[in-house]
């Protein structure tokens, strides 16, 4: 390595970096954010200009993905750019690798790792045919809640038996950048975007610690549109997104329930569910984790710090929690809220594992992995029935919303 600190670029300036990637380090020891690039190069400097107020580095910014990498001062990349640039935005930095453009240590990815299973095969290949460490970087695996909440019901487990039920939902009122809400740009709708998330969460906590022991078994799926469909809403999306959620809709609405077998032969499930539905005071993530003698709970919401703001202050209110959806009255305030959503947790083991020369504990095999219970999730909806993973196969799969052919109603159903 060039110096005794990671040198860390980023691959996209918008919300996921500019609120939750960068800040994270401020805390975060021998590494510094050495470069942030994105095509509307202004975000970037913007996102540049932060990380030097912070303290967190002096970094470039750029609107070339091969200047980046190639840069001195960047030891490795986090690819947090939009879905449907993320395959190309790889074969690019594993190009400037491979021509001897680039040295870099490693290569952390956002989730989900890619729109379909074609597309999360081919970034696991090309990484793998370099000598790259890699990350994926799913927060909710590093919240301090869920490793707590892991830790405590397992010693418990011990006595009286393996959790058998993990729940999850992240629920929010919307996506706040116009792609998410394009179907074929995005992978689909909230199923891709948010339950990429669920479906690790739960099989992260229903997996022995230290150990990845579960087999998926079998998937049933369900997905709508019970919100953005309608005519009022969908006008909204029409002129502050230019989306169509008439002809061409995603899904708001999806839930899922994932079969896994242990080594003993028991069954366990994982049950998702998933919304751009929610109107709440912002982002709710609610996870539980259930077994013979024990059950836990997280409610991100249930913060136990409050604030309100009276109409008349309302008109000076600023950001108080991801996805607010009011600016008045009483609301939760997440003190550190990357921290609780495990954003600093994350990206402090990545640094240390890519400075130690090793993948990540979630490197990008586990990336494919949530990829695969994607498409099969997707897959199990549209045939209104449920998949088996020792019969399906997902090579040349896309599902309905991001193909452009589904209807706005419960799939699997006569409509």
């Amino acid at each position: 390595m060039a110096t005794d600190r990671l040198g860390v670029g980023f691959v996209g300036a918008g919300f996921i970096t500019r609120e939750f990637h960068a800040p994270t380090f401020q805390r975060i020891r021998d590494a510094d954010v050495a470069g942030v690039m994105n095509p509307t190069v202004s975000k970037a400097e913007s996102v540049a200009d932060d990380c030097r107020t912070a303290g967190s580095g002096d970094p470039i910014a750029t609107d070339d993905v091969r200047e980046l990498v190639s840069h001195e001062a960047v030891d490795a990349v986090w690819i947090a750019s939009p879905n449907h640039t993320r395959l190309e935005t790889v074969r690019a930095v594993v190009e400037a690798v491979e021509q001897g453009q680039a040295e870099l240590e490693g290569i952390a990815i956002e989730k989900p790792l890619a729109r379909t299973y074609d597309e999360a095969r081919e970034i696991v290949d090309l990484v793998e045919d370099t000598d790259l460490n890699h990350a994926y970087l799913e927060n909710q695996v590093h919240m301090p809640g869920v490793a707590k909440m892991k830790e405590l019901l397992w010693d418990t487990a011990a006595g009286s038996g393996r959790p058998y039920l993990a729940r999850s939902a992240e629920e929010h009122s919307g996506p706040h950048s116009t792609w998410f809400w394009d179907g074929t740009k995005q992978g689909g709708g909230v199923l891709n975007d948010m339950m990429c998330h669920s479906h690790k969460v739960n099989k992260h906590l229903l997996s022995r610690p230290g150990e990845d022991d579960l087999t998926p078994v079998a998937v049933d799926c369900n997905i709508s549109t019970l919100k953005w469909g309608r005519d009022e809403y969908a006008d909204e999306l029409a002129e502050e997104y230019d989306v169509d959620y008439r002809e061409s809709p995603s899904e708001d609405y999806a839930s899922a329930s994932v079969f896994y077998e242990t080594p003993d032969g028991d069954l366990v499930v994982g049950e998702a569910t998933n919304s751009w539905c929610f109107v709440g005071s912002g982002l709710r993530i609610t996870i539980e984790l259930l077994g013979p003698e024990y059950s836990g709970t997280i409610n991100t919401l249930e913060s136990g710090t409050d604030v309100f703001f009276s109409d008349r202050a309302a008109e000076e209110a600023g950001y108080v929690v991801e996805k607010q959806a009011a600016d008045r009255g009483s609301m939760p305030v997440l003190a550190r809220e990357g921290a609780t959503y495990g954003y600093l947790d994350q990206n402090e083991h990545v640094v240390e594992a890519f400075r130690a020369g090793e993948n990540a504990s979630e490197d990008l095999t586990d990336g494919l992995e949530v990829a695969t219970l994607v498409a099969a999730s997707y897959l199990a909806a549209e045939r209104g029935e449920r998949v088996t993973f020792d019969s399906v196969d997902l090579e040349g799969y896309v599902p309905e919303p991001a193909r452009g052919d589904f209807e706005a109603g419960p799939a699997g159903f006569e409509r």
